[in-house]
């Protein structure tokens, strides 16, 4: 759904949308199961900058939930989980903070988010919500076994007959260091 300032001009958008399972790319490792619902409103906010210039963002408010799947982080088994939200963005165009070279910005302006001139997509919006929700790395299980690094099978599930060569005793020391710098 494209928003444009020109939308917004004389009344707030209410947002009342569902996102069908294929309509949004996350990530490789993340598939969305079922609708992902979206409630809110977007709206208009005008900064005046002087005299004759006007700063036209749009601010979007909303809730969102829906089911996903992420990959285990080491057996790569999917672990579905439910996902809800909200949020409150500002959008302001492309360019309207511009000002030649690098400067410093204040920290309300690092919450600022940019469209282009044709509009915001909100399906961009919703997909960096999501994926900032999400945590890095999920597990299936606390005590996931992971893949055998060399046959591959998921030793939650199996056991696999390769043999595990015992550590060089050269290495040692340095395994210890990894054990004293983990506590």
């Amino acid at each position: 759904m494209l928003m444009t300032p020109a939308q917004l001009m004389d009344e707030p958008l209410k947002l009342d949308e569902s996102f069908a399972e294929d309509a949004l790319d996350y990530a490789p490792d993340l598939r969305q199961i079922g609708p992902l619902t979206l409630q809110g409103v977007a709206e208009l906010l005008v900064e005046h900058r002087g005299s004759r210039e006007l700063v036209r963002d749009i601010r979007v408010r909303a809730g969102y939930a829906g089911e996903f799947e992420q990959l285990c982080a080491r057996c790569l088994e999917p672990v579905r989980r439910r996902l809800e939200g909200n949020f409150d963005l500002i959008f302001r165009p492309v360019g309207a903070d511009g000002g030649g070279g690098e400067h410093a910005i204040t920290e309300d302006e690092a919450e600022i988010g940019y469209y282009e001139e044709s509009g915001l997509l909100l399906e961009d919006a919703v997909r960096e919500q999501v994926l900032l929700a999400l945590p890095g790395r999920v597990l299936c299980q606390q005590d996931c076994k992971g893949l055998c690094p060399h046959c591959g099978v998921n030793r939650n599930l199996s056991t696999c007959e390769c043999v595990v060569e015992p550590a060089n005793p050269r290495f040692a020391a340095l395994a210890g260091l990894s054990i004293a710098h983990e506590r």
